[in-house]
Protein backbone atom coordinates (compact mmCIF):
# COMPACT_ATOMS: atom_id res chain seq x y z
CA UNK A 1 0.00 0.00 0.00
CA UNK A 2 3.24 2.29 0.92
CA UNK A 3 4.69 1.39 -2.33
CA UNK A 4 1.33 2.16 -3.69
CA UNK A 5 0.94 5.74 -2.32
CA UNK A 6 4.60 6.68 -3.46
CA UNK A 7 3.97 5.71 -7.21
CA UNK A 8 0.87 7.78 -7.40
CA UNK A 9 2.45 10.77 -4.86
CA UNK A 10 5.95 10.87 -7.46
CA UNK A 11 3.37 10.51 -10.99
CA UNK A 12 0.96 13.43 -9.14
CA UNK A 13 3.96 15.69 -8.45
CA UNK A 14 5.64 15.07 -12.01
CA UNK A 15 1.98 15.94 -13.43
CA UNK A 16 1.43 19.16 -11.57
CA UNK A 17 5.04 20.46 -12.82
CA UNK A 18 3.82 19.21 -16.14
CA UNK A 19 0.34 21.14 -16.47
CA UNK A 20 1.69 23.99 -14.87
CA UNK A 21 4.47 24.57 -17.44
CA UNK A 22 7.39 24.06 -15.37
CA UNK A 23 8.36 21.01 -17.66
CA UNK A 24 7.58 22.05 -21.24
CA UNK A 25 6.67 20.23 -24.55
CA UNK A 26 9.62 18.06 -25.56
CA UNK A 27 12.00 18.28 -22.31
CA UNK A 28 13.61 15.19 -21.16
CA UNK A 29 12.71 13.49 -18.31
CA UNK A 30 14.86 11.92 -15.80
CA UNK A 31 15.79 8.18 -16.56
CA UNK A 32 14.40 5.05 -14.79
CA UNK A 33 17.51 4.70 -13.09
CA UNK A 34 17.80 8.53 -12.35
CA UNK A 35 14.28 8.89 -10.62
CA UNK A 36 15.37 5.66 -8.44
CA UNK A 37 18.42 7.62 -7.13
CA UNK A 38 16.09 10.72 -6.54
CA UNK A 39 13.51 9.56 -4.58
CA UNK A 40 14.99 6.25 -3.05
CA UNK A 41 12.55 3.69 -4.82
CA UNK A 42 13.20 0.48 -6.95
CA UNK A 43 13.13 0.08 -10.42
CA UNK A 44 9.29 -1.31 -10.63
CA UNK A 45 7.81 1.62 -8.83
CA UNK A 46 9.79 3.76 -11.44
CA UNK A 47 8.29 2.51 -14.01
CA UNK A 48 4.88 2.62 -12.82
CA UNK A 49 4.98 6.12 -12.46
CA UNK A 50 6.18 6.09 -15.92
CA UNK A 51 3.28 4.79 -17.39
CA UNK A 52 0.97 6.39 -15.30
CA UNK A 53 1.76 9.70 -16.86
CA UNK A 54 1.77 8.06 -20.07
CA UNK A 55 -1.90 6.63 -19.39
CA UNK A 56 -2.74 10.35 -18.79
CA UNK A 57 -0.98 11.46 -22.07
CA UNK A 58 1.52 13.67 -20.11
CA UNK A 59 4.51 12.12 -21.88
CA UNK A 60 5.54 9.73 -24.12
CA UNK A 61 8.77 7.20 -24.72
CA UNK A 62 11.06 7.39 -27.31
CA UNK A 63 13.37 4.40 -28.20
CA UNK A 64 16.50 4.55 -26.82
CA UNK A 65 16.30 8.07 -25.99
CA UNK A 66 13.98 8.09 -22.92
CA UNK A 67 10.64 9.93 -21.85
CA UNK A 68 9.62 13.43 -23.12
CA UNK A 69 7.01 15.49 -22.35
CA UNK A 70 4.03 15.48 -24.46
CA UNK A 71 2.11 18.31 -26.09
CA UNK A 72 -0.93 18.98 -24.26
CA UNK A 73 -3.96 18.73 -25.98
CA UNK A 74 -5.46 21.70 -23.95
CA UNK A 75 -2.37 24.25 -24.73
CA UNK A 76 -4.38 23.91 -28.34
CA UNK A 77 -7.70 24.96 -26.68
CA UNK A 78 -8.33 28.44 -25.39
CA UNK A 79 -9.39 28.73 -22.24
CA UNK A 80 -13.09 30.71 -21.73
CA UNK A 81 -13.04 34.23 -20.83
CA UNK A 82 -14.00 35.42 -17.45
CA UNK A 83 -17.67 35.92 -16.87
CA UNK A 84 -19.69 38.94 -17.58
CA UNK A 85 -23.32 38.95 -15.51
CA UNK A 86 -25.42 41.63 -15.28
CA UNK A 87 -26.98 42.82 -11.99
CA UNK A 88 -30.01 41.79 -12.96
CA UNK A 89 -31.91 38.41 -13.61
CA UNK A 90 -33.72 37.43 -16.21
CA UNK A 91 -37.20 37.07 -15.87
CA UNK A 92 -37.46 33.53 -17.88
CA UNK A 93 -35.61 31.42 -15.56
CA UNK A 94 -34.39 27.62 -16.95
CA UNK A 95 -36.39 25.87 -14.86
CA UNK A 96 -38.15 23.79 -17.52
CA UNK A 97 -34.44 23.13 -19.03
CA UNK A 98 -33.52 21.82 -15.82
CA UNK A 99 -36.55 19.78 -15.56
CA UNK A 100 -35.48 18.07 -18.83
CA UNK A 101 -32.20 17.73 -17.95
CA UNK A 102 -32.57 15.97 -14.50
CA UNK A 103 -35.49 14.11 -16.01
CA UNK A 104 -32.66 11.78 -17.44
CA UNK A 105 -30.97 10.80 -14.21
CA UNK A 106 -30.51 7.10 -13.83
CA UNK A 107 -31.79 6.30 -17.43
CA UNK A 108 -29.41 3.28 -18.81
CA UNK A 109 -30.16 4.01 -22.87
CA UNK A 110 -28.64 7.03 -22.37
CA UNK A 111 -24.76 8.39 -22.19
CA UNK A 112 -25.21 10.51 -19.37
CA UNK A 113 -22.65 13.38 -20.18
CA UNK A 114 -24.59 15.70 -17.55
CA UNK A 115 -24.75 14.18 -14.19
CA UNK A 116 -22.57 15.88 -12.19
CA UNK A 117 -21.99 12.54 -9.54
CA UNK A 118 -19.68 9.66 -9.70
CA UNK A 119 -20.71 6.64 -11.99
CA UNK A 120 -21.36 3.53 -9.39
CA UNK A 121 -18.32 1.70 -11.11
CA UNK A 122 -15.90 4.60 -9.54
CA UNK A 123 -17.74 3.70 -6.41
CA UNK A 124 -16.42 0.99 -3.81
CA UNK A 125 -19.93 -0.33 -3.70
CA UNK A 126 -19.17 -4.00 -1.82
CA UNK A 127 -17.09 -2.57 1.14
CA UNK A 128 -19.98 -0.12 1.41
CA UNK A 129 -22.47 -2.77 1.63
CA UNK A 130 -20.70 -4.17 4.26
CA UNK A 131 -20.60 -1.07 5.97
CA UNK A 132 -24.27 -0.96 5.42
CA UNK A 133 -24.45 -4.46 7.37
CA UNK A 134 -21.62 -3.89 9.93
CA UNK A 135 -23.63 -0.56 11.29
CA UNK A 136 -27.33 -2.53 11.62
CA UNK A 137 -25.46 -4.97 13.87
CA UNK A 138 -23.50 -2.38 15.99
CA UNK A 139 -26.38 0.41 16.40
CA UNK A 140 -29.19 0.15 19.37
CA UNK A 141 -32.63 -1.21 17.75
CA UNK A 142 -30.32 -2.31 14.44
CA UNK A 143 -30.71 2.00 13.26
CA UNK A 144 -34.36 1.96 13.07
CA UNK A 145 -34.23 4.52 16.60
CA UNK A 146 -33.68 8.34 16.31
CA UNK A 147 -29.78 9.54 15.72
CA UNK A 148 -29.04 12.35 18.22
CA UNK A 149 -29.97 16.54 16.76
CA UNK A 150 -26.98 16.93 16.24
CA UNK A 151 -25.78 13.80 14.26
CA UNK A 152 -23.50 10.43 14.61
CA UNK A 153 -21.04 11.31 17.47
CA UNK A 154 -18.73 9.44 15.32
CA UNK A 155 -18.82 10.89 11.96
CA UNK A 156 -18.80 13.91 13.50
CA UNK A 157 -15.66 13.11 15.01
CA UNK A 158 -14.40 11.30 12.04
CA UNK A 159 -15.31 14.75 9.53
CA UNK A 160 -13.21 17.15 12.28
CA UNK A 161 -10.16 15.03 12.34
CA UNK A 162 -9.98 15.03 8.57
CA UNK A 163 -10.46 19.17 8.66
CA UNK A 164 -7.04 19.09 9.53
CA UNK A 165 -5.88 18.15 6.19
CA UNK A 166 -7.32 21.71 5.29
CA UNK A 167 -6.26 24.17 7.88
CA UNK A 168 -9.91 23.48 9.37
CA UNK A 169 -9.20 22.21 13.24
CA UNK A 170 -12.63 21.62 13.79
CA UNK A 171 -13.96 19.99 16.79
CA UNK A 172 -17.26 16.96 16.85
CA UNK A 173 -19.10 20.08 18.25
CA UNK A 174 -18.73 22.69 15.53
CA UNK A 175 -20.25 20.08 13.20
CA UNK A 176 -24.17 19.33 12.53
CA UNK A 177 -24.84 16.73 9.92
CA UNK A 178 -27.52 17.16 7.77
CA UNK A 179 -29.20 14.63 4.48
CA UNK A 180 -26.86 15.64 1.65
CA UNK A 181 -25.06 19.11 0.61
CA UNK A 182 -28.25 20.32 -0.70
CA UNK A 183 -29.98 20.47 2.98
CA UNK A 184 -27.05 21.74 4.35
CA UNK A 185 -26.85 24.31 2.26
CA UNK A 186 -30.93 25.14 2.58
CA UNK A 187 -30.35 24.82 6.39
CA UNK A 188 -27.52 27.65 5.79
CA UNK A 189 -29.80 29.99 3.50
CA UNK A 190 -32.94 29.58 5.44
CA UNK A 191 -31.60 30.52 9.00
CA UNK A 192 -29.53 33.70 7.29
CA UNK A 193 -31.91 35.14 4.93
CA UNK A 194 -35.46 36.46 4.72
CA UNK A 195 -37.41 37.15 1.43
CA UNK A 196 -36.22 40.43 -0.34
CA UNK A 197 -32.19 39.62 0.61
CA UNK A 198 -29.57 39.47 -1.76
CA UNK A 199 -27.34 36.44 -1.80
CA UNK A 200 -24.00 37.06 -4.33
CA UNK A 201 -22.74 33.78 -6.26
CA UNK A 202 -20.28 33.11 -8.50
CA UNK A 203 -21.77 32.90 -12.32
CA UNK A 204 -22.03 30.38 -13.78
CA UNK A 205 -23.12 28.09 -10.68
CA UNK A 206 -24.45 25.52 -9.51
CA UNK A 207 -28.58 25.42 -10.61
CA UNK A 208 -29.78 23.65 -7.46
CA UNK A 209 -28.07 26.43 -5.58
CA UNK A 210 -29.71 29.50 -8.01
CA UNK A 211 -32.99 27.50 -7.19
CA UNK A 212 -32.91 26.83 -3.45
CA UNK A 213 -32.40 30.65 -3.36
CA UNK A 214 -34.98 31.48 -5.68
CA UNK A 215 -37.23 29.64 -3.69
CA UNK A 216 -36.79 31.46 -0.67
CA UNK A 217 -37.48 34.56 -2.53
CA UNK A 218 -33.96 35.83 -2.50
CA UNK A 219 -32.72 37.87 -5.28
CA UNK A 220 -29.46 36.53 -6.78
CA UNK A 221 -26.77 38.77 -7.52
CA UNK A 222 -24.59 36.59 -9.72
CA UNK A 223 -20.37 37.77 -9.62
CA UNK A 224 -18.37 37.64 -12.29
CA UNK A 225 -15.77 34.53 -12.26
CA UNK A 226 -12.39 33.52 -13.65
CA UNK A 227 -12.28 30.18 -15.31
CA UNK A 228 -9.19 29.31 -12.91
CA UNK A 229 -9.06 30.87 -10.18
CA UNK A 230 -13.20 31.75 -9.22
CA UNK A 231 -14.45 34.56 -8.07
CA UNK A 232 -13.24 37.65 -9.14
CA UNK A 233 -12.44 39.81 -5.46
CA UNK A 234 -12.61 43.59 -7.14
CA UNK A 235 -16.31 42.60 -8.24
CA UNK A 236 -17.27 41.52 -4.77
CA UNK A 237 -15.81 44.38 -3.41
CA UNK A 238 -17.65 46.62 -5.42
CA UNK A 239 -21.26 45.10 -4.28
CA UNK A 240 -20.05 44.08 -1.27
CA UNK A 241 -23.21 46.98 0.48
CA UNK A 242 -26.00 45.53 -1.43
CA UNK A 243 -25.62 41.95 -0.18
CA UNK A 244 -26.53 40.12 3.08
CA UNK A 245 -25.08 37.03 2.09
CA UNK A 246 -22.54 35.06 -0.06
CA UNK A 247 -22.33 31.46 -1.52
CA UNK A 248 -19.17 30.20 -2.91
CA UNK A 249 -17.83 27.31 -4.15
CA UNK A 250 -13.84 27.92 -3.56
CA UNK A 251 -12.74 24.28 -4.65
CA UNK A 252 -13.64 22.98 -7.99
CA UNK A 253 -16.86 24.22 -8.38
CA UNK A 254 -19.10 23.21 -10.76
CA UNK A 255 -18.98 23.86 -13.80
CA UNK A 256 -16.22 25.58 -14.18
CA UNK A 257 -13.59 23.68 -11.95
CA UNK A 258 -12.30 26.66 -10.70
CA UNK A 259 -10.13 26.75 -7.58
CA UNK A 260 -9.21 29.67 -5.21
CA UNK A 261 -5.82 30.61 -4.51
CA UNK A 262 -5.48 30.50 -0.88
CA UNK A 263 -4.82 34.42 -0.85
CA UNK A 264 -7.72 35.39 -2.49
CA UNK A 265 -9.98 32.64 -0.04
CA UNK A 266 -8.53 34.80 2.82
CA UNK A 267 -9.17 38.00 1.38
CA UNK A 268 -12.94 37.21 0.52
CA UNK A 269 -12.98 36.00 4.46
CA UNK A 270 -11.48 39.01 5.61
CA UNK A 271 -13.58 41.29 3.04
CA UNK A 272 -16.88 39.39 4.54
CA UNK A 273 -16.25 39.75 7.90
CA UNK A 274 -15.46 42.86 8.29
CA UNK A 275 -18.96 43.42 7.01
CA UNK A 276 -20.48 41.11 9.00
CA UNK A 277 -22.16 39.30 5.84
CA UNK A 278 -22.08 34.94 6.62
CA UNK A 279 -20.41 32.94 3.89
CA UNK A 280 -21.84 29.96 3.08
CA UNK A 281 -18.70 27.70 2.06
CA UNK A 282 -19.92 24.76 -0.39
CA UNK A 283 -16.94 22.75 -0.43
CA UNK A 284 -18.48 19.49 -1.50
CA UNK A 285 -15.83 18.97 -4.19
CA UNK A 286 -12.47 19.66 -2.08
CA UNK A 287 -11.27 16.11 -1.65
CA UNK A 288 -11.04 15.33 -5.96
CA UNK A 289 -7.73 17.57 -6.30
CA UNK A 290 -5.08 16.17 -9.07
CA UNK A 291 -2.56 17.58 -7.49
CA UNK A 292 -0.15 16.62 -4.41
CA UNK A 293 -1.91 18.64 -1.59
CA UNK A 294 -5.79 19.48 -0.81
CA UNK A 295 -6.36 23.21 -0.92
CA UNK A 296 -7.44 24.95 2.03
CA UNK A 297 -11.22 26.22 2.58
CA UNK A 298 -12.30 29.47 3.67
CA UNK A 299 -13.23 28.15 6.65
CA UNK A 300 -9.24 27.79 7.57
CA UNK A 301 -9.09 31.56 7.18
CA UNK A 302 -12.44 32.39 9.64
CA UNK A 303 -11.51 33.81 12.75
CA UNK A 304 -15.68 35.37 13.11
CA UNK A 305 -17.00 32.46 12.89
CA UNK A 306 -19.02 34.07 9.96
CA UNK A 307 -17.73 31.06 7.35
CA UNK A 308 -20.31 28.21 7.45
CA UNK A 309 -18.58 25.51 6.20
CA UNK A 310 -20.75 22.52 4.24
CA UNK A 311 -19.93 19.24 2.58
CA UNK A 312 -20.86 15.72 2.19
CA UNK A 313 -20.17 12.46 0.43
CA UNK A 314 -22.27 12.73 -2.68
CA UNK A 315 -19.66 13.59 -4.85
CA UNK A 316 -16.70 11.16 -3.51
CA UNK A 317 -19.06 8.10 -1.96
CA UNK A 318 -22.59 7.48 -1.76
CA UNK A 319 -25.06 10.15 -3.66
CA UNK A 320 -27.83 7.99 -2.51
CA UNK A 321 -26.50 7.39 0.87
CA UNK A 322 -27.57 11.47 1.61
CA UNK A 323 -25.10 12.09 4.34
CA UNK A 324 -23.88 15.67 4.50
CA UNK A 325 -22.92 18.16 7.29
CA UNK A 326 -22.42 21.61 7.79
CA UNK A 327 -19.84 23.91 10.38
CA UNK A 328 -22.08 26.61 10.89
CA UNK A 329 -19.61 28.65 12.87
CA UNK A 330 -21.57 31.01 15.31
CA UNK A 331 -24.83 30.18 13.68
CA UNK A 332 -25.08 26.97 15.15
CA UNK A 333 -27.87 27.52 17.15
CA UNK A 334 -29.87 28.64 14.53
CA UNK A 335 -28.82 25.98 12.18
CA UNK A 336 -29.79 23.09 14.92
CA UNK A 337 -33.56 24.76 15.58
CA UNK A 338 -34.00 24.46 11.49
CA UNK A 339 -32.85 20.93 11.97
CA UNK A 340 -35.22 20.37 14.70
CA UNK A 341 -38.19 21.91 12.89
CA UNK A 342 -37.48 20.02 9.97
CA UNK A 343 -35.74 16.85 9.83
CA UNK A 344 -35.74 15.88 13.62
CA UNK A 345 -32.99 13.12 12.60
CA UNK A 346 -30.44 12.50 10.20
CA UNK A 347 -30.59 8.84 8.69
CA UNK A 348 -28.86 6.75 11.15
CA UNK A 349 -28.05 3.50 9.38
CA UNK A 350 -25.45 5.52 6.65
CA UNK A 351 -24.64 7.89 9.41
CA UNK A 352 -22.61 5.19 10.74
CA UNK A 353 -21.73 3.18 8.00
CA UNK A 354 -19.97 5.99 6.47
CA UNK A 355 -17.88 6.92 9.58
CA UNK A 356 -16.95 3.67 9.95
CA UNK A 357 -15.78 4.03 6.25
CA UNK A 358 -13.47 7.23 6.78
CA UNK A 359 -12.15 5.64 10.27
CA UNK A 360 -11.03 2.44 8.69
CA UNK A 361 -8.99 4.45 6.07
CA UNK A 362 -10.94 2.93 3.75
CA UNK A 363 -12.12 6.47 2.30
CA UNK A 364 -8.39 7.78 1.73
CA UNK A 365 -7.44 4.42 -0.19
CA UNK A 366 -10.90 4.87 -2.41
CA UNK A 367 -9.88 8.88 -2.93
CA UNK A 368 -6.42 8.30 -4.41
CA UNK A 369 -7.72 5.82 -7.23
CA UNK A 370 -11.02 8.11 -7.65
CA UNK A 371 -8.74 11.50 -7.97
CA UNK A 372 -6.92 9.42 -10.82
CA UNK A 373 -9.73 8.46 -12.07
CA UNK A 374 -11.05 11.78 -12.78
CA UNK A 375 -7.66 13.21 -13.82
CA UNK A 376 -7.45 10.57 -16.64
CA UNK A 377 -10.66 11.19 -17.68
CA UNK A 378 -10.28 14.96 -17.70
CA UNK A 379 -7.19 14.21 -19.98
CA UNK A 380 -9.73 11.89 -22.10
CA UNK A 381 -12.60 14.47 -23.02
CA UNK A 382 -9.79 16.95 -23.40
CA UNK A 383 -7.96 14.44 -26.47
CA UNK A 384 -11.41 13.89 -27.97
CA UNK A 385 -12.55 17.74 -28.08
CA UNK A 386 -9.52 18.84 -29.37
CA UNK A 387 -9.98 16.21 -31.39
CA UNK A 388 -13.55 15.61 -32.65
CA UNK A 389 -14.88 19.46 -31.65
CA UNK A 390 -15.03 21.93 -34.03
CA UNK A 391 -12.16 24.74 -34.40
CA UNK A 392 -12.40 27.21 -31.62
CA UNK A 393 -14.05 25.37 -28.77
CA UNK A 394 -12.87 26.83 -25.46
CA UNK A 395 -12.13 24.88 -22.09
CA UNK A 396 -11.51 25.59 -18.51
CA UNK A 397 -9.07 23.39 -16.87
CA UNK A 398 -10.24 22.23 -13.71
CA UNK A 399 -7.41 20.94 -11.21
CA UNK A 400 -9.74 18.77 -9.43
CA UNK A 401 -13.48 18.27 -9.37
CA UNK A 402 -16.07 16.87 -11.59
CA UNK A 403 -16.54 19.27 -14.00
CA UNK A 404 -15.05 20.51 -17.46
CA UNK A 405 -16.82 23.23 -18.82
CA UNK A 406 -17.41 24.21 -22.51
CA UNK A 407 -17.74 27.40 -24.64
CA UNK A 408 -18.44 26.97 -28.53
CA UNK A 409 -18.80 29.65 -31.16
CA UNK A 410 -21.96 32.08 -30.69
CA UNK A 411 -23.67 30.62 -33.48
CA UNK A 412 -24.39 27.19 -31.03
CA UNK A 413 -26.90 26.70 -29.07
CA UNK A 414 -26.64 23.86 -26.78
CA UNK A 415 -30.54 24.23 -25.59
CA UNK A 416 -30.94 23.32 -28.58
CA UNK A 417 -28.11 20.69 -29.26
CA UNK A 418 -29.52 19.19 -25.96
CA UNK A 419 -33.23 17.70 -28.09
CA UNK A 420 -31.21 16.91 -31.16
CA UNK A 421 -28.39 14.99 -29.12
CA UNK A 422 -31.07 13.21 -26.58
CA UNK A 423 -32.75 11.35 -29.83
CA UNK A 424 -29.10 10.44 -30.64
CA UNK A 425 -29.36 8.90 -27.13
CA UNK A 426 -26.61 11.62 -25.56
CA UNK A 427 -27.76 13.62 -22.51
CA UNK A 428 -25.94 16.84 -22.31
CA UNK A 429 -25.82 19.76 -20.17
CA UNK A 430 -26.93 23.17 -21.75
CA UNK A 431 -24.98 26.10 -19.94
CA UNK A 432 -28.08 28.24 -19.78
CA UNK A 433 -29.03 25.90 -16.78
CA UNK A 434 -26.07 27.53 -14.76
CA UNK A 435 -27.16 31.14 -14.63
CA UNK A 436 -31.05 33.32 -13.96
CA UNK A 437 -29.98 35.18 -16.82
CA UNK A 438 -29.95 35.32 -20.73
CA UNK A 439 -25.85 33.91 -21.28
CA UNK A 440 -23.87 30.33 -22.12
CA UNK A 441 -26.11 29.95 -23.93
CA UNK A 442 -23.43 28.49 -26.32
CA UNK A 443 -21.62 26.31 -23.15
CA UNK A 444 -21.96 23.45 -21.68
CA UNK A 445 -20.83 21.25 -18.40
CA UNK A 446 -19.54 17.57 -18.98
CA UNK A 447 -19.39 15.38 -15.72
CA UNK A 448 -16.28 13.59 -15.31
CA UNK A 449 -17.78 11.12 -13.06
CA UNK A 450 -18.32 8.93 -15.50
CA UNK A 451 -16.77 5.32 -16.24
CA UNK A 452 -14.72 5.84 -19.47
CA UNK A 453 -15.06 3.28 -22.01
CA UNK A 454 -14.68 2.76 -25.79
CA UNK A 455 -18.71 3.94 -25.74
CA UNK A 456 -18.19 7.27 -23.97
CA UNK A 457 -15.53 8.09 -26.43
CA UNK A 458 -17.89 7.09 -29.43
CA UNK A 459 -20.57 9.29 -27.98
CA UNK A 460 -17.81 12.09 -27.82
CA UNK A 461 -17.14 11.72 -31.10
CA UNK A 462 -20.98 11.79 -32.36
CA UNK A 463 -21.18 15.22 -29.97
CA UNK A 464 -18.64 16.25 -31.75
CA UNK A 465 -20.25 16.18 -34.95
CA UNK A 466 -23.85 17.03 -34.50
CA UNK A 467 -22.26 20.32 -33.38
CA UNK A 468 -20.18 21.09 -36.23
CA UNK A 469 -23.40 20.31 -38.07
Amino acid sequence: MEKDFLYVAISNNIASLIRNGVLKAGERLPSVRLLCQEHGIGMNTAKRVFLELEAQSLIESKPQSGYFVSPLPYQRLPLPEVSKPSLVSSPKEPYELIRKVYATMGRKDLMLFSIGAPSGELLPLSKLNKEIMYATRQLRGSGTEYEQLQGNESLRRMVAARSLSWGGNLREDDLVTTAGGMNALSFCMMALSKPGNTIAMESPCYPGSLQLARSLGLKVLELPTHPVTGVEIDALRKVVNKIDLCLLVPNFNTPLGSCMPDENKKEVVQLLAKHNIPLIEDDIYGDLYFGNQRPKCCKAFDTTGTVLWCSAVSKTLAPGYRVGWVAPGKYRDQIMKLKLVHAISSSTITQEAVANFLKTGRYENHLRKMRLTLQRNYQHYIDGIAEYFPKGTKTSRPQGGLALWVAFDKKVNTSELFDVALKQKICIAPGRMYTLQNQYENCMRFSLGLYWTDEVQHKLKQLGRLIAS
